[in-house]
């Protein structure tokens, strides 16, 4: 089946995501730049999320661009990544609004892991379903980078236990990383 549906699809459901999230943005209580303190750490928490989720939509693009079609496995996959993904707006209004205490930190980087993880079980679907000699199995390769972030995830989950701050920076850490754009995909396409 043709790819158009799911595409359409994923891009509702993250721009649902984005809208929930920056619902829990709540308008300060006052006319000074003191009101804006309060709502720091649940801003704060908005804006990891929001490079978060935009990571995954622009990952998804550049996936579903390089493929020419989906089967019932891949509809799966990424419903089940659309999944986690909806869970972004629980995990980080419970981060943002506790003020990145120890059990709400690792709660938001477990579900980054499963996000990680979604994502990665999307890729092998698509991988399978297209084989090894097209353009998605060139651009995607051996994902490294996907297997590093998902590795410092769940260690940042347990190192937040010792001081969350490391979680905290180790989240940072990654979406920075998948900041720098990845050329993965345009590279094969331009070929």
């Amino acid at each position: 089946m043709g790819k158009g549906r799911v595409e359409a699809f994923t891009d509702g459901v993250v721009a649902i995501i984005i809208t929930i999230m920056v619902l829990e943005l709540k308008v300060p209580d006052g006319e000074n730049f003191a009101a804006l303190v309060p709502q720091l750490p649940v801003f704060l928490c908005y804006v990891l999320s929001f490079i978060n989720v935009g990571i995954y939509w622009n990952n998804l693009h550049n996936m579903f661009h390089t493929v020419q079609r989906v089967d019932g496995g891949v509809l799966w996959a990424n419903l089940h990544l659309l999944f986690w993904l909806s869970l972004m707006p629980v995990t980080t209004a419970f981060m943002g609004e506790n003020h990145f205490a120890t059990v709400p930190v690792a709660v938001y980087g477990f579900d980054l892991a499963l996000c990680g993880i979604a994502y990665t079980l999307l890729a092998v679907a698509l991988h399978r379903l297209h084989g090894q000699d097209t353009a998605f199995a060139k651009a995607i390769g051996s994902d490294r980078k996907g297997r590093l972030s998902l590795a410092v995830y769940i260690a940042a989950i347990a190192l937040t236990f010792l001081n969350r701050w490391i979680g905290v920076c180790l989240y940072v850490a990654v979406a920075l990383v998948w900041l720098v754009p990845d050329t993965r995909f345009s590279r094969v396409l331009e070929k």
